[in-house]
Order: structure tokens, then sequence, then C-alpha cells
């Protein structure tokens, strides 16, 4: 057992992370650790496994046997309870130059245990320019025992001049074998499941997780795939479009009460609430800015949900792509290849219906209301 065991299919990722945690051993007793830095990029496709890497590359630097998985260094890190190691999720949206300086002033702050001060940054392609210029600084001139763990999914999300300070972790999408096995194996999914889930979710891992355990994922994604056959006419594509943003408000709402709820129940207890509910004077601020943080993290999941319901479009097309062509490629959604078949239209029409979802992606991505962005993109399918 070692950290890397969640990395699904990184072999030589595991090597480049492994080489660094030996190097950065020999910084801490006077060696010159020329395979270690202060600032490093995690980047790859959504679910190839970023914030995996960079978690258990942060435990190997803290571990005293770079990343044994068992001692209780490992165990802190992995469960997200160790010390010296901050993990920032942005909570919306975008990632403000407030809560950057706060956390550059955070950083710098000595280690704990003596090693090292970890900052994981999960999507830090959500800063804003004035972040980022604010982050800039602090990767320039970091403390002699900070490191930074950055994760995007490519280094073009980043500006130029932190990515060039940066050394490159190159994720790839783990192939769908791989993450059937660590299904059936780490999570006791039937292999026949695990192997369809894996496949329906291209790589993601997440993803394949909850389509194998969560009949609702299921019933959701196989509502999505139901879309083209909807798009009968301009009424229908309407409702279409209005179903797929109806789906993901309820994913998202479906994925945060419970953990809204969890954090609203810890700061009332954290702040003093009285055995009858009352809350002292002075924290009315303090629950405030907890639901405003809730409610942008509300619109970045279901903005999120509503992506994964489009790249879930996307591979419909690209199988019936793929049957136009007569490709001899695997299908992603083997279980509709009668549907697909049968179909008609011409390859280039169907270029053009996945076009149109990559456009609808980018208007999402640049804040364009959602239910604008696709039925704009439900009309285009339907015209083809």
């Amino acid at each position: 057992m070692t950290v890397y065991d969640d990395l699904v299919g990184q072999g030589p990722v595991i090597e480049q992370l492994e080489a660094a945690a030996h190097a950065a051993a020999g910084v801490l007793t006077g060696d010159a650790g020329a395979g270690m830095t202060h600032a490093w990029l995690f980047t790859g496709p959504p679910g190839s496994g970023r914030s995996v890497a960079a978690r258990a590359f942060a435990a190997a630097l803290l571990c005293p046997d770079q990343g044994c998985g068992h001692c209780a260094s490992c165990h802190q890190v992995l469960s997200g309870t160790h010390a010296d190691i901050e993990v920032v999720r942005p909570a919306g949206l975008s990632y403000s130059v407030r809560e950057t300086r706060e956390l550059v002033l955070r950083s710098a702050s000595s280690p704990t245990g003596g090693r090292w001060r970890i900052v994981l940054f999960e999507d830090a392609d959500r800063s804003t320019e004035q972040a980022a210029n604010a982050l800039l600084k602090a990767i320039e001139e970091p403390p002699s025992r900070t490191v930074w763990l950055l994760c995007a999914p490519s280094p073009d999300d980043l500006v130029v001049t932190i990515r060039s300070r940066c050394r490159l972790v190159t994720l790839r999408t783990p192939p769908a074998d791989a993450v059937a096995d660590v299904l059936v194996r780490r999570d006791g999914i039937e292999p026949e499941l695990a192997v369809a889930a894996a496949r329906s979710a291209q790589g993601h891992i997440g993803r394949a997780r909850r389509l194998a355990t969560d009949e609702e994922a299921r019933r959701r994604r196989a509502d999505v795939l139901a879309v083209p056959s909807r798009l009968t006419g301009l009424g229908p594509a309407v409702e279409a479009a209005g179903a797929l943003v109806k789906a993901a408000e309820a994913e998202a709402k479906a994925a945060g009460v419970e953990r809204d709820a969890d954090e609203t129940t810890a700061m009332r207890q954290a702040l003093g609430e009285s055995a009858k509910g009352r809350m002292p004077r002075g924290t009315a601020g303090a629950i405030k800015e907890l639901e405003d943080r809730q409610k942008s993290r509300a619109t970045r999941t279901k903005r999120d949900a509503l992506d994964r319901a489009l790249l879930d479009l996307a591979s419909y097309y690209r199988d019936l792509l793929v049957v136009q062509l007569g490709a001899d490629v695997e299908l992603v959604n083997v279980e509709r290849s009668r549907e697909l078949r049968s179909s008609g239209g011409t390859p280039e029409a169907t270029l053009q219906r996945l076009e149109a979802i990559m456009t609808c992606r980018e208007r999402l991505e640049a804040n364009v209301n959602p239910q604008l962005a696709v039925e704009a993109m439900a009309m285009a399918l339907r015209t083809g």
C-alpha cells in the first residue's frame, strides 16, 4: 500500500512524483534536491485525478518514508486533517483577490511538523486576474518550506507567468478497464456494472463511482441520452432544453442539501449556539457569510452538473459519428448501438451538432444564462 494507490492509470506520473518526494527528503537533510521545486501544476482532463495526484504527493512530502500510506501522517493528509496542508476548493465560480491574499498570508507560516507547509489549490483556474497576480507574487518568493500544488485542466488555463514558475505534472484519461478494476477492487462493485459505469464515465473516476452506486445518477444520464430522439420540433426542443437545466438543478440541490446542513450545524455550534437554538450576539455576520458561500457554491455545482450532462450528450453524437464513418472504435454507449445504427443523417451534420454542444459549454463557462445557452444548443441540434 502507498499513497498512490487511488491514482488510476498514471504510471509515469507516479514515477515523477516518487522521485520528487525522495529529492524533497534530501532537501530536509541538506542535499541540493534537484528533483524538487516549490511550485507544481497538475493538469489533465476532468476525472483524470488531478487533485488525487496532488494530495498523494502532499502525503509523500510529509511522510518520513515518502508516501508509505499507513503512517499517521499519511492517514491525516488523505483524510484532510493534517495541520501542515491546506486544501483550497473555490466555493463559487471564481476565487477573489481578497481570498488569495488571505491564503498567501496563511501559506507563509512555518510547518508544525518540521517538514513542509503545503497549499493544495484545486481549480486554480477559477482565480480572477487580480487573484492570479497576488498568487504569482507568492510563488515567485515563497518561504523556504512552503510548497504550492496547483490543479487546472490545462496549463493554458493559468497565466503564463504562473505556469512558467511551476513544474508541470500531466495526467491522462485513465483507460476504462483500469477504472473498472478500481471499482471492483476498492468499492466492491459487480464487474459487469463496473465496466459499464467506467465506459459511460469516459475515464472520469468519480463519475464512474456515482454511476455504479447511484441508480438515480444512471437514470439522469439515460434521460440525457434520450434527448436526441425528443428533438422533433421547435416546441419539443425547448422542452428538452428546460428538462436538461432542471435536471442539473435537481442534481446540484441533492448534492448540496446535506453538505450545507452539516456546515451550518457545525458553524452554529462553533459560535456557541444554546440548547434552545439561540445564537450569541455578533454572530449573524458569520452565519450570513456562510450562507453566501453556500449560494455561490450551489451556482457552481449546478453549472458543473449541466456540463456533465452536455458531455454525456456529446458522447451520443460521438458514437453516432463512429457508426456513420464505420470506424473500428468502441462505442461509449454500447447499450444504444441499435438505435445509433438506425439513425439517419450525415457525418457533416453530426459534426455540426457536436460543435453546437461545445459552443454551449463555452457559453456556460462565460457565464451566459444556462436556460438561454441550452435552448440555443437545442435549436442547433434540431436543425443540424
